[in-house]
């Protein structure tokens, strides 16, 4: 099965996907871009287009996104969950089956700890993947999501080491 998890937001959206045969390892993973520039509704396109081509090209089975958590700017919330929207909106378009993660159970499921920083995770996810190099914070945050719903849906399989 192909896993698809998302870390939304409007500058910057990660994305990463995990394969999961025998033990989970990553396929793929980056990060989609948006200039402040541009007008919101471009850049939400732009999020959009950019995972409607990867649920294209993988055909993932199932996309896990990280939930949005408060934010002290309403502002920052609103497009945030915009961005969000967009995203299970492209990641549904195939038919495949949208979950959602609070950043706290992620965290705790990833490293252990609920309050775990940005720092943490991209280490931990470097070294649960065996990846070559240090993945950007977005990038390790879908891989973590990716993860999280795949240990969430097969409990009784290999736990973190």
């Amino acid at each position: 099965m192909i896993i698809l998890g998302v870390d939304p937001g409007t500058a910057s959206t990660g994305y990463g996907l995990i394969e999961t045969k025998a033990d989970p390892r990553a396929l793929e993973y980056g990060v989609i871009r948006t200039t402040p520039d541009k007008e919101p509704a471009e850049r939400l396109r732009r999020i959009y287009q950019s995972i409607k081509d990867i649920v294209q090209k993988h055909r993932p089975e199932e996309i896990a996104v990280e939930e949005i958590f408060f934010f002290r700017n309403s502002k920052t919330a609103i497009s945030v969950g915009q961005a969000q929207g967009v995203i299970m909106l492209a990641a549904s378009s195939n038919g495949a089956k949208v979950f959602c993660y609070a950043p706290l159970q992620v965290k705790q499921t990833i490293t252990g700890y609920g309050r775990a920083t940005k720092s943490q995770m991209q280490y931990r996810v470097r070294e649960l993947f065996q990846l070559p190099e240090l993945p950007s914070d977005d990038a390790a945050d879908a891989l973590a999501v990716a993860l999280c719903h795949y240990h969430s849906r097969w409990p009784l399989r290999k736990t973190l080491q």
